[in-house]
C-alpha cells in the first residue's frame, strides 16, 4: 500500500495542514472482503460553474432554495451561487480566514468550520451577516474540518489537531473534547436515529459520540492504517466511509456490528470525498482516476465517470434529490451532476 495521504492534502491553505503521519492498529473487527463487478460508464455531462480564481472551493452544501453555498478556503470567504442565474455571492469571513466545511443549518444559514480563524462561523441566508462563534483558548489550532447538526438542533465538529465538539447555537455554549488517538478527526455524520459518527483520518478508524457525556468509542474497520477520511449515513442507519489510504468504501452497520468493505476499481484508487443519496446509492470522488464513483450497495456494482477537468481534487460531495454536487478545489469549479439519470451499463 503506498501511503500518499499527506501529499494529496498537501494543498489545504493558509497553514491548514493534514497530519503527518498514521498510526498502527493492533485489534481488527471481523470484516467481509466481497467480490464484486465494475463498470466503466459512458461520461456523463457534468453541469459546471466558475466561481472566482484562486477561490479554491473547499466544501459545498446545496440549500432547500436552490442556491449552492461553497467556501473558498483560498480566500477567507464562503460563496453563495445561484445555478439559475449564475449570480455569485461572496462573503469575507475574517482576516486570516481558511474556511473547510459547509452546512446547511435548520435555520437555513450556512454554517462554516473555520481553520484559520479557529472558530464556528454562521452566515445569514438573508442578510449575510457573519456570526463567529469561537473555540476556547485553550483550543488553539484545532484544524477545524467538518460539521454535522444533530436532532436537538446542536451543531458537532471536528478538528484534525485532535478535537471534536458541540455547539449549542441557541446558547452559544460550546464543549470540545480531545478524540482518541490524538490528532486525525475529520469527517462527521449523524444518522436517522441521531446517532453521531466521526472519521479519523491520522487514527484510521471510526468514532461514535455519547452527545451526554461527549466520550467517543473507537470502532475498528476491518483494513487497518485505511484512512478513513469522511463518513455518512444512509437511511437504515449504516455508516459509510471513505477509505484513502486502501483506496476503498466500508460500510459499518450498528445494528450487527459487522463491517463490509469493497475495493474501487482501478490500479491504485485512492478515495476521498463520500455521500449517501435519497435512493441509497453511494456517491465518490477517486483521486487517482480523477473521477465520480458510483456504488450501488443492491448490485455491489461500481460505475465512474471521469471528470471534465484533469486534477479536479474533489474533497466533499453533497445532494439533494436527483443531483449530486461536488467541489472541484484544483479547478475552481462546482460541478453538477443530475443523479437521477444514472444507470449501471453492462458488459
Amino acid at each position: 500500500m503506498i501511503h500518499i495521504a499527506n501529499a494529496a492534502d498537501s494543498a489545504t491553505l493558509n497553514g491548514i495542514l493534514a497530519p503527518r503521519f498514521f498510526r498502527y492498529l493492533a485489534p481488527v473487527l471481523v470484516g467481509a472482503m466481497v467480490a464484486i463487478g465494475s463498470v466503466q460508464a459512458q461520461s456523463p455531462s457534468f453541469d459546471a460553474f466558475a466561481v472566482p480564481s484562486g477561490s479554491a472551493p473547499h466544501d459545498v452544501a446545496p440549500a432547500p432554495d436552490g442556491t449552492v453555498w461553497y467556501t473558498a478556503q483560498a480566500q477567507g470567504a464562503v460563496g453563495r451561487l445561484d445555478p439559475r442565474s449564475g449570480k455569485i455571492d461572496r462573503v469575507p469571513l475574517g482576516n486570516g480566514s481558511a474556511p473547510h466545511g459547509v452546512i446547511i443549518g435548520p435555520d437555513r444559514a450556512a454554517w462554516i468550520t473555520d481553520g484559520g480563524l479557529n472558530s464556528i462561523v454562521r452566515v445569514d441566508p438573508k442578510t449575510l451577516a457573519v456570526t463567529h462563534f469561537p473555540l476556547p483558548k485553550d483550543r488553539q489550532n484545532a484544524n477545524l474540518n467538518t460539521a454535522v447538526f444533530d436532532k436537538r438542533g446542536h451543531l458537532w465538529f471536528t478538528g484534525q489537531g485532535g478535537i471534536y465538539g458541540e455547539l449549542d447555537p441557541a446558547s452559544a455554549s460550546m464543549r470540545v473534547f480531545d478524540a482518541p488517538r490524538g490528532p486525525g478527526a475529520y469527517g462527521i455524520c449523524v444518522t436517522p436515529d441521531g446517532s453521531l459518527y466521526f472519521a479519523s483520518l491520522a487514527g484510521s478508524y471510526l468514532g461514535r459520540i455519547d452527545p451526554v457525556s461527549g466520550a467517543a468509542q473507537v470502532i475498528e474497520p476491518p483494513t487497518p492504517e485505511q484512512g478513513a477520511r469522511r463518513v455518512w449515513s444512509d437511511s437504515k442507519g449504516r455508516v459509510w466511509m471513505s477509505e484513502w489510504n486502501a483506496g476503498k468504501v466500508g460500510e459499518f452497520d450498528p445494528a450487527t456490528h459487522q463491517w463490509r468493505e469493497w475495493k474501487l476499481p482501478g490500479s491504485d484508487p485512492h478515495v476521498y470525498a463520500i455521500f449517501v443519496d435519497d435512493k441509497d446509492i453511494v456517491w465518490l470522488s477517486e483521486w487517482s482516476a480523477n473521477a465520480l464513483v458510483r456504488f450501488d450497495p443492491r448490485t455491489e456494482r461500481f460505475e465512474k465517470f471521469a471528470l471534465p477537468r484533469p486534477h479536479a481534487n474533489v474533497r466533499q460531495m453533497m445532494g439533494r434529490p436527483g443531483e449530486v454536487w461536488l467541489s472541484e478545489s484544483g479547478t475552481d469549479h462546482l460541478v453538477r451532476y443530475r443523479s437521477g439519470a444514472a444507470t449501471v451499463e453492462s458488459k
